[in-house]
C-alpha cells in the first residue's frame, strides 16, 4: 500500500507541475506556431528546461535514497513520510529547496519558449505560494534537527544557489 501511495504521489505530481502548469501556461499565454521559434530561443529554453528538469530529478532521486522521507509538508500536514536524515549535501549543498529550484527553472524555460514576458507570471505565483509553504516545513525540519539545520539554514540560501557560488568565488579570490 506504500509503495502505490508513492507511485500516486509521484504520478501526481508530475502530471500537475511538469504537464498541467506548463499546459496552462501554453494555453493562457500562447504560441503561435508550436515549434518554430527563433534558435537561440529554443536553445535557451530548451537548455533552461532540461537543466531544470534534471535538478528536479536528480532531487527527487536523493532525497528517496539519503533523506529516506520528504522535507515536505503540504500546510503543516505531513503529505509523505517525513525525512530520517537532514540531507545537506548532492543537491541540497546548493540550496536548501533545490527541486523548487529546478522546477523554477524548468518553468523559466517554458517562458522564454513561449517568448511571451506574461508568461512569467506564473513561475512568480509559483513561487510565491510554495515560500509559504517552505517556511512551515522549515519550522517542522528545525524541530526535527534542532541546532544542525539552523546550521545548515544559515549556511545556504532558500532557493537561489547564490551563497554557494559567492562562497566559492569568495573563497578562490582570497586564495589568490
Amino acid at each position: 500500500m506504500k509503495q502505490f501511495k508513492n507511485i500516486v504521489g509521484y504520478v501526481a505530481g508530475f502530471m500537475l507541475f511538469i504537464c498541467l502548469i506548463p499546459s496552462i501556461m501554453w494555453v493562457v499565454f500562447g504560441r503561435d506556431n508550436l515549434f518554430v521559434p527563433r534558435t537561440w530561443i529554443l536553445v535557451l529554453a530548451l537548455f533552461l528546461v532540461v537543466g531544470g528538469l534534471c535538478v528536479a530529478l536528480w532531487t527527487i532521486i536523493y532525497m528517496k535514497k539519503v533523506g529516506k522521507g520528504n522535507p515536505a509538508d503540504a500546510f503543516n500536514h505531513e503529505i509523505a513520510p517525513r525525512t530520517q536524515h537532514l540531507m545537506t549535501d548532492g543537491p541540497y549543498r546548493f540550496c536548501r529547496n533545490p527541486m523548487l529550484f529546478g522546477t523554477l527553472v524548468f518553468y523559466v524555460g517554458i517562458g522564454v519558449w513561449l517568448e511571451s514576458w506574461r508568461a512569467f507570471i506564473v513561475p512568480i505565483v509559483f513561487i510565491a505560494i510554495l515560500l509559504v509553504q517552505v517556511h512551515f516545513e522549515e519550522k517542522r525540519l528545525e524541530q526535527d534537527f534542532g541546532n544542525e539545520y539552523l546550521v545548515y539554514k544559515k549556511a545556504t540560501s532558500r532557493l537561489l544557489p547564490l551563497k554557494y557560488f559567492l562562497n566559492g568565488v569568495c573563497a578562490k579570490s582570497k586564495n589568490k
